[in-house]
Order: C-alpha cells, then structure tokens, then sequence
C-alpha cells in the first residue's frame, strides 16, 4: 500500500534522479507492495484537487508528499518520510536534532529557492506562463496571512513534521 506520495518537478534532472534511486529501492524492498507513489507535478494532466489542494505554483515552489491519511508533508520531512520508507530513515534521522534541523531546514529553503535557476530551468514565471491557466492564483505563503516565513502552524492534516507510518 502507498504510504507516502511524493509530488515533484518531473523537469528538474536532480528531482528526477532522486525519484529513480527512491522508486528503485522501494521497488527492491517492497516489489509486491511499494510504499512509494509519485506524481510529476510538471504533466499536464496534473490536478491540484487529486492531491490535496496543491496548486502547480506551490509544488514547485518546495517539495511535498501526502501520505495515506491525507497528511501533507512539506520539505526535509518529506525525504526524511520517503527515507525512512525505504530503510534509509538513519540517513535523514539527525534532521530532527535541535540546532541541526533549524540548519537542515534553512539549508533546504534555499535550495527550494534557487533550484530552478541552478538546475537550468526556466523561472516559476516563465514555467507558469508556458502552463496557461494552472498558475493562475498565485500560492499563499505564510508572510501572505501577516505571518512571519517559517512560524506557520501546522493542522493536524498539514505537517511539515514525519508523520509515524508503520513500517513493516
């Protein structure tokens, strides 16, 4: 069964060979029952309303995954989930360290910041344009609803925390 779905930029090369290594382990382990699922967000025929009200601007702007309960992970929570799937979870387990996961999150935002640019993509501008209508409401942030990056709440559907799947 699906535990976790990872939304990404099918364009981006270094998104893309994450993908591949993460499928082909999970293929590996779990070859009758994957625990992995993946959603190139950068198809055309990719629907917000089929995973969780994520608009194409707001996937591209970070990465996130769903898991089975409907639960929306964002950024190093998503690998450190998608990590721990595969039997890697000691890789990503130091990102929950005090000190070290404000650094690993820092880190990761601006990658999610300059990561078209360095991998040779267009800008989120130029992409939207090329996409017609799917970026036409532009994605709220947390500065948007007064506040500050970072100091967002999450809901109980809605963490940017690992979510305790079974791993079985």
């Amino acid at each position: 069964m699906i535990q976790l779905t990872l939304l990404y930029d099918g364009g981006c090369p270094l998104c893309l060979r994450e993908v591949r290594f993460l499928e082909r382990r999970d293929r590996r382990l779990h070859a009758d029952e994957p625990r992995l699922g993946f959603v190139d967000i950068d198809t055309p025929g990719y629907r917000a309303e089929d995973h969780g009200g994520i608009r194409y601007r707001e996937a591209m702007g970070r990465i996130h995954g769903i898991a089975a309960d409907g639960t929306v992970l964002r950024d190093v929570a998503v690998f450190r989930q998608a990590y721990a799937l595969v039997g890697l979870g000691w890789l990503y387990a130091p990102t929950t360290w005090p000190l070290l996961a404000d650094v690993v999150n820092g880190l990761y935002q601006l990658w999610a910041a300059g990561r078209l640019r360095l991998t040779g993509r267009p800008s989120l501008e130029q992409l939207c344009a090329l996409q017609g209508g799917r970026c036409a409401e532009k994605a709220e942030t947390p500065g948007d609803r007064g506040i500050p990056s970072g100091a967002d709440a999450p809901s109980a559907k809605d963490s940017t925390k690992a979510v305790p799947l079974p791993m079985g």
